[in-house]
């Protein structure tokens, strides 16, 4: 277990809002390697002292819960050393202050990535040192294609993590045990008893402080690209021969693989792109998104987008996958829905015709909810629906105290590969491409509504 963590990029948003809560967890619970050292690197002219006293504000306001012993015990693990990281010799001499293998984590804009990956390859990491990137992965496929080369020349792609904090979710892994170990599920999971699959990820939140790096990212590039596409892999992979790094990352790839974006040939609606306008949130006002400090109304930036995606195999041919996401809209939504065909003959009265049947796998609250067909108490041949609900106790770790336990035992299973990556970004491109052509026009609709047009 590594027993060294370094932080590029230590007093900003990521390492308060997400590292600090998670190490407190671990902490908390044991699970940390005894004579963990961590050290926050970045420009600001702080000590140890200093960096400590931001570790505390942190754990207060993000991670109360473990305000105490475990609180005292990690901030007795930290340093601070003021650096440019994209310095070789400054990050050669941090990493030359043991001959442990260490943990570089790029808690980073990832504008950065790439100087200092390329700093980091005019140094020698200890043997067993791991590096962790942050997504987005690159911006577009080509950028992506660049930034997997120049870390491959730095680490082997074993050592190589890329986080999507999504994999670490309850609901996401149960996707594997609700196909995998339920014989129910899995000879109807196909195109034969599967019409379409919703990904949905819906927020109220509007751009919180985030608009210097959302409005050059926008809502494909922030979550379709990593996240949505990551639970695509998951609902649509074929059984990996077992639950191992290898097995489970090259059923991913394949299903990413036979992935692609609908053209207008093919569907009447294969993108949709539009942005919020002012509006009433949960009882007060959100502003114009182009009106928002750090946006550019010329880049024309979505903060929803919906697209249709085909996975052209045996398994899934003819079943359409529709993924939407959207910020400063009516209500959090975030699930998965599998919907049924019709059933091939229908033997009740047609004003009583069954609705198809579908399962939804909900993410906070973590829920799976299948909706079923049945007789009425009061006449055999009614029908109404009902549904059999299972809401799943809390996960004992966070996402990302999960991954960064994985990390620091150099378990890659819920990182994504380097191929991964780059066949996320291959599904999108086309996307993108046809956006920058003005092909797709930018739809609005009022922040705290449910959307422009229909939704899945």
């Amino acid at each position: 277990m590594i027993s060294r963590l370094l932080i590029l990029g230590g007093s900003g948003d990521l390492t308060a809002r997400y590292l600090m809560p998670a190490l407190a967890e671990l902490q908390a619970g044991g699970q940390l390697p005894e004579g963990l050292r961590v050290t926050g690197v970045g420009r600001d002219e702080w000590d140890d002292e200093r960096f400590g006293e931001f570790a505390a504000e942190a754990l207060r306001r993000h991670a109360p819960a473990h305000v105490g012993g475990s609180h005292d015990a990690l901030l007795a693990a930290l340093s601070w050393r003021t650096a440019d990281v994209t310095d070789a010799d400054r990050l050669g001499r941090l990493v030359g202050e043991s001959d442990e293998p260490v943990v570089v984590y790029l808690a980073l804009p990832p504008a950065v990535f790439a100087p200092v990956v390329d700093a980091l390859c005019r140094i020698r990491l200890p043997s067993g040192s791991v590096l962790v990137v942050e997504k987005p992965f690159g911006t577009d496929l080509d950028s992506a294609r660049d930034l997997n080369e120049r870390l491959s020349a730095l680490l082997p792609e074993e050592a190589v993590f890329r986080l999507d904090h999504v994999l670490a979710k309850q609901t996401v892994q149960n996707i594997l045990g609700l196909r995998f170990a339920n014989r129910v599920f899995e000879p109807i999971w196909s195109h034969a008893h599967v019409s379409q699959v919703d990904i949905v990820w819906d927020e109220t939140l509007a751009l919180e402080g985030r608009a210097g790096y959302y409005d050059r990212a926008g809502a494909l590039r922030d979550m379709v690209q990593n996240h949505l596409l990551q639970l695509l892999a998951l609902v649509a992979m074929e059984p990996p021969t077992g639950m191992g790094q290898r097995d489970l990352r090259e059923r991913k790839v394949d299903v990413l693989r036979a992935t692609r974006a609908l053209t207008s040939d093919e569907t009447d609606h294969p993108s949709v792109r539009a942005r919020y306008t002012a509006g009433e949130l949960g009882g007060a006002q959100v502003p114009d998104y182009t009106s928002e400090e750090g946006v550019d109304p010329r880049r024309g930036t979505e903060t929803f987008t919906e697209a249709t995606l085909a996975v052209d195999n045996w398994r899934w041919a003819g079943t359409l996958f529709t993924l939407r996401t959207g910020k400063a809209l009516a209500g959090d939504r975030t699930e998965i829905v599998l919907r049924f065909h019709e059933v091939p003959h229908r033997v009740f009265p047609v004003d009583t015709a069954p609705e198809a049947n579908t399962l939804r796998l909900r993410l906070g609250p973590d829920q799976i909810r299948l909706r079923v067909n049945l007789n009425t108490s009061e006449d055999l041949f009614t029908l109404e629906p009902g549904e059999l609900a299972l809401s799943l106790a809390p996960p004992q770790l966070s996402a990302y105290a999960r991954l960064l336990l994985d990390i620091l035992h150099r378990d890659a299973t819920l990182s994504i590969r380097g191929d991964e990556a780059e066949e996320s970004w291959r599904i999108v491109q086309p996307i993108l491409d046809s956006w920058a052509r003005d092909e797709v026009p930018l739809a609005t609709y009022p922040a705290g509504s449910s959307g422009p047009g229909s939704s899945p």
